[in-house]
C-alpha cells in the first residue's frame, strides 16, 4: 500500500525548500465567509459555538472546501483557556471579548490540571476534522501565547495593555506566577490537541510588541521555549510555529532560543530578515491583511515579491495577521491561485 504524500506544511517545517510554498491563512475560517455567518446564527453565543464540535468542525472545513489551502486550523479562540482556568469570559456583540476580575493566582494554579478536560470539545472538533480532511492537507491546533493571554486576563479586554505592562514591571512576581500557570496549562492543552489529530501547533503571541529586550525574553521567548520543552516531555513531537507579532528585530533572538520549527513574521518583516531566519527555521507570513482586503494589482505584485524573496528557503505563505472580516472572498481566491497555480 502506497503511503499518502506528506502535507506540504510538514515538509516546509522540516526544512524543505519546495517548488511552491504551502499556503494557509490565519483566521481563514470565520467572518469573511458568508456560509460562516449562516452557521453562526445557529449558536446561542460565540463561546457555545467554539465548544460545539459539530459546528466548530464545520467552520474549520468551510474554507477548505472553498480554497486550495494546504492546511486547516481548528476553529476556536485563545480566550477559551482563561475560561477553563476559572476566569469569567464572554463576548459582547460588536465589541469583542470581556473578562471578569483576575482570580487569585493560587486559585488559578489549582485549576491547571482540570483546564484541559474543560477544553475537551476542542479535541473532539479536531478529531472530526481529521476524519474529513484529505491526508495531504495538514491540520493545525493552536493556543494563545502566555503573555498575550495574561494581558487579556489582567486588562479584562483588548486595548493598549498599559496595565499589564505596568504590572510586569511593578509586580513581576505576580505576573511571573501567572505566566507559569499559562505555560503549563497551554502545554497540556496543546498536547491534547496533538493527540486529537493536530499535526502542527501554533502559538499566537499577538501582543509581542512594545516590550523591552530583557522583558521580551522573560515574557515571550522563555515561556514559549518552556511550552515546547514541556510538549516534548509529554511525548508530543508535532512541529510548532511561534508567532511573536510585533517583535521586530527581537524575532531573531526568538528564533534562536524558543525552539520552534517555524516562526511567523508580521507585515513589517524585511526580506533580508526572513532570509537570515530561513537559515535555521521555516518562516511564515508577512502579507498585509489590509492589502488582501484591497485586492487588485498591488496585491498581485506583493504576492510575487514575497514568493521571489523567500523562495530560497523553507517558507509558508500566510498573512502577517488574520483575515479581516470584510475581505472579499474573490481576493482570497486571487492569492491562492497565484501561490498554488490552481
Amino acid at each position: 500500500m502506497i503511503a499518502p504524500p506528506s502535507p506540504l506544511l510538514l515538509r516546509s517545517l522540516a526544512g524543505e525548500c519546495l517548488k511552491r510554498p504551502p499556503i494557509w491563512f490565519m483566521r481563514q475560517a470565520g467572518r469573511s465567509l458568508p456560509e460562516y455567518h449562516q452557521l453562526r446564527r445557529g449558536a446561542s453565543d460565540f463561546i457555545a459555538f467554539c465548544h460545539d464540535p459539530k459546528m466548530a468542525a464545520e467552520a474549520t472545513m468551510q474554507p477548505m472546501r472553498r480554497f486550495a489551502f494546504d492546511a486547516a486550523i481548528v476553529f476556536a479562540d485563545i480566550l477559551l483557556l482563561p475560561r477553563a482556568l476559572g476566569q469569567a469570559v464572554w463576548f459582547e456583540p460588536g465589541e469583542g471579548p470581556r473578562l471578569g476580575p483576575l482570580p487569585n493566582i493560587a486559585a488559578l494554579e489549582g485549576q491547571v490540571a482540570a483546564s484541559t478536560q474543560r477544553l475537551s470539545s476542542i479535541g473532539e472538533t479536531l478529531a472530526r476534522v481529521r476524519v474529513e480532511l484529505e491526508p495531504e492537507r495538514a491540520l493545525i491546533g493552536f493556543a494563545g501565547g502566555p503573555w498575550t493571554v495574561a494581558t487579556y486576563m489582567i486588562e479584562g479586554r483588548g486595548g493598549d495593555r498599559a496595565r499589564a505592562r505596568a504590572m510586569a514591571v511593578e509586580t513581576p512576581d505576580v505576573v511571573d506566577r501567572l505566566i507559569d500557570v499559562l505555560v503549563e496549562s497551554t502545554a497540556l492543552y496543546l498536547a491534547m490537541q496533538a493527540r486529537a489529530g493536530a499535526q502542527v501547533l501554533q502559538i499566537f503571541e499577538s501582543w509581542a510588541e512594545l516590550i523591552a529586550e530583557d522583558d521580551f525574553f522573560r515574557l515571550v521567548t522563555r515561556p514559549h521555549a518552556r511550552i515546547i520543552a514541556r510538549l516534548a516531555e509529554l511525548g508530543v513531537d508535532s512541529p510548532v510555529i511561534g508567532f511573536p507579532r510585533g517583535a521586530g528585530a527581537l524575532v531573531e533572538g526568538y528564533a534562536d532560543q524558543a525552539g520552534a520549527q517555524g516562526v511567523g513574521l508580521d507585515v513589517q518583516a524585511p526580506a533580508a530578515l526572513g532570509r537570515r531566519l530561513q537559515e535555521r527555521v521555516a518562516i511564515q507570513g508577512a502579507l498585509d491583511p489590509v492589502l488582501l482586503r484591497a485586492g487588485g494589482g498591488r496585491l498581485d505584485a506583493r504576492v510575487e515579491t514575497l514568493l521571489e524573496q523567500w523562495s530560497g528557503g523553507p517558507y509558508i505563505f500566510n498573512l502577517g495577521h488574520g483575515v479581516l472580516p470584510d475581505t472579499p472572498v474573490a481576493h482570497i481566491e486571487q492569492v491562492v491561485r497565484r501561490v498554488t497555480g490552481a
